[in-house]
């Protein structure tokens, strides 16, 4: 059993995740938030369990990461907004790279139902294989995507990717949201012995959010890997310290 409490405290676990310049380019960022120092200060005040950071990032900042003591978990693969059609996720960084850098933990896109579902799989093996191997927990970011799931229920969707994560061996599943209480609950009990924690998602009300993250905590949820919603806040600490006291109570 992979040992998770080098990215969680008490069980849970807050994550701040910054791998949005990849995937969505600059468009998130402001002259403040387009600093990774700036996420890294927001991450070490907040006392998060994990930052998540794509490879060139954890490469350039190495040297602040290790000073800040936050725990790095680090993106092995990654891909644009810019092609279109079902998405794929190419492998762009390897475990091996990943322990260099000292990463606490690794993590992984698959996206569910793209036509290149297989390619995903088959590298995801191959990571998770190695990375137990040197005792670092695999988060996989379970999102369903593409043609095939058009006109399939959300909700059925949310609880088959928990359950996907528990079949490839996943140790955290991070999934996007959808539905009432119920079926949050049944997500999470679809993951079995995967935790679960929700994705923050694009930036959106602050009472909101909170309301929603009660719910995923309510429903068996350990957490959150948020980013935007904290690091394009008016005032980060301020959502930071509402959103442990959901977390941990």
């Amino acid at each position: 059993m992979i040992n998770l409490n080098k990215i969680t405290h008490r069980g849970k676990a807050l994550f701040l995740a910054y791998d949005q310049g990849l995937e969505h380019g600059p468009i998130d960022f402001n002259d403040k938030n387009v600093d990774p120092l700036y996420i890294l200060d927001i991450a070490k005040k907040g006392k998060y369990t994990g930052i998540v950071f794509q490879k060139g990032i954890a490469e350039k900042y190495k040297k602040e990461i290790k000073k800040s003591k936050i725990p790095l978990i680090l993106k092995l693969n990654g891909k644009t907004n810019l092609v279109k059609g079902d998405p794929i996720s190419e492998e762009l960084c390897t475990v091996k790279e990943a322990v260099k850098l000292g990463a606490s933990a690794v993590g992984y896109t698959i996206y569910l139902g793209s036509v290149h579902e297989s390619n995903m799989f088959d590298d995801f093996e191959d990571i998770q294989k190695e990375a137990h191997k040197v005792g670092l927990p695999v988060i996989v970011w379970m999102y369903p995507r593409g043609k095939n799931i058009k006109g399939k229920s959300k909700t059925e969707l949310m609880a088959y990717a928990t359950r996907v994560a528990l079949e490839l061996g996943a140790d955290i599943v991070k999934i996007q949201p959808f539905g009432k209480l119920k079926d949050l609950a049944w997500a999470a009990k679809s993951a079995g012995r995967v935790k679960v924690v929700s994705a923050g998602g694009s930036k959106k009300n602050e009472n909101d959010l909170i309301k929603q993250v009660k719910e995923y905590i309510k429903a068996g949820f350990i957490g959150m890997a948020i980013g935007r919603n904290v690091w394009q806040a008016k005032n980060p600490m301020d959502v930071t310290n509402k959103l442990k006291k959901v977390i941990w109570g």
